[in-house]
């Protein structure tokens, strides 16, 4: 098997910096996803992710970290024999020991991580920058001479200085890494500060470059499209966005955001996405927000007059792509901000056909309901508000007779 899992390729049309940009996803779910705090994925839970990872299509899965040993290891060595399409890829500090740890689960690929920053350098190593570039020399000359598939991760990169950083990127490509792995460990960074950045690297060395965003300021999966924008070659993601603190950029968003953005179609089962999705929340328990983009179950959900019938009418008025795309459905919701025509065609669902004055009536009688509620309606609701108004019309008409 290749070491990069699938053979897709795609370009990135409009790229600035390398118009013919391959662009690959290393999903870490199961590393640095089960590290948000309070999670723990059982070893059954560990192996149905990572087969639903790859039927979605993600090129490579971070599986974990050999060096915790125990049920870790013998699960990453389970799921490194599955035979699956992906790359298996485990996690590992610059240290001979924990690369044999992964040598020893049979993975075709390691990251090897090290702190580029001078805080995490001084405050957390408490070693110098000459040691840091010595140690990644000697982690990433023992992982190719065992015939694997490097990435080298520069922790807390964003903060980094960057002639360092760019003598920290030479040492690894000199030694053999494949790729480098540029992490904003604190999400400190926007868009356009990535896009210098990553811009900048491509210049200085010419090795593949991967994004790995944390989501402290809402923007881990608009720095990832802005560091493959910049060229960056592979998007490090999780499922519903999981990871330490905010969490990391989302697999789904960034997909999708790929897809209908920037043009670039991975060729992902999509439609799997709200089921792996859901896999992933229960496993984690960690609910998905109804709001959440792309898998969550209000992105097709219309309640407002102007956008219910602007929907009904067509939906390309106010949906990029449709529900059954990502496995979800539309839902017309029926509330306060309805207007007449989401009521008829609510009510033609229960084969009945409201007219005009009936649905301004029944309409009014909604709004009263859901303010009083704060809250749409249920299908239920909407029935006995129906047999409520037929009743009352009728005694009207006899008190009147």
């Amino acid at each position: 098997m290749h070491p990069e899992g699938h053979l897709h390729s795609f370009i990135l049309q409009g790229t600035d910096s390398d118009p013919a940009c391959e662009i690959r996803i290393d999903d870490t779910t199961l590393r640095d996803g089960e590290q948000t705090a309070g999670v723990v994925f059982a070893n059954q839970e560990k192996v149905r992710i990572a087969r639903l990872l790859d039927e979605v299509g993600v090129h490579q899965i971070e599986v974990g970290i050999p060096a915790m040993l125990g049920d870790e290891k013998k699960t990453i060595r389970h799921i490194a024999g599955l035979g699956l399409n992906a790359s298996i890829l485990a996690w590992n500090r610059a240290v001979k020991e924990d690369i044999q740890h992964s040598i020893d689960c049979g993975v075709n690929a390691v990251a090897i991580s090290m702190s580029a920053s001078d805080i995490h350098i001084e405050h957390k190593l408490k070693k110098s920058r000459n040691w840091v570039i010595e140690s990644v020399r000697e982690a990433v000359d023992f992982a190719k001479k065992h015939d694997l598939y490097v990435s080298v991760n520069a922790e807390d990169a964003s903060r980094a200085d960057l002639e360092f950083l760019v003598r920290f990127v030479h040492a690894a490509k000199e030694c053999g890494a494949d790729r480098l792995r540029f992490c904003d460990t604190v999400g400190i960074l926007d868009p356009f500060d990535t896009y210098n950045v990553i811009s900048y690297l491509r210049k200085k060395v010419k090795i593949d470059l991967e994004m790995h965003t944390h989501n402290d300021f809402g923007l881990a999966t608009a720095n990832a499209i802005a560091g493959i924008k910049a060229g960056a070659t592979h998007v490090n993601t999780t499922v519903n966005g999981l990871g330490e603190r905010a969490g990391n950029a989302a697999l789904e968003e960034v997909v999708m955001a790929l897809k209908y953005i920037s043009k670039v179609d991975l060729g992902f089962k999509t439609e799997l996405f709200r089921e792996l999705s859901e896999f992933v929340a229960n496993a984690s328990a960690r609910s998905i927000p109804v709001w959440k983009p792309i898998v969550g179950s209000n992105v097709f959900a219309h309640e407002s007059g102007i956008h219910a019938d602007g929907v009904i009418k067509n939906p390309i008025n106010y949906e990029v792509f449709t529900p059954e795309e990502v496995g979800l459905e539309r839902q017309l919701v029926i509330g306060k901000h309805s207007g007449t025509k989401a009521i008829k065609i609510k009510f033609e669902e229960f084969l009945i056909d409201l007219s005009d004055e009936e649905c301004e009536a029944i309409l009014k009688i909604v709004r009263r309901h859901a303010v009083e509620l704060k809250r749409g309606l249920f299908e239920k609701e909407l029935m006995y508000i129906y047999k409520d108004y037929l009743a009352h019309k009728e005694a009207s008409k006899s008190t009147s007779g």
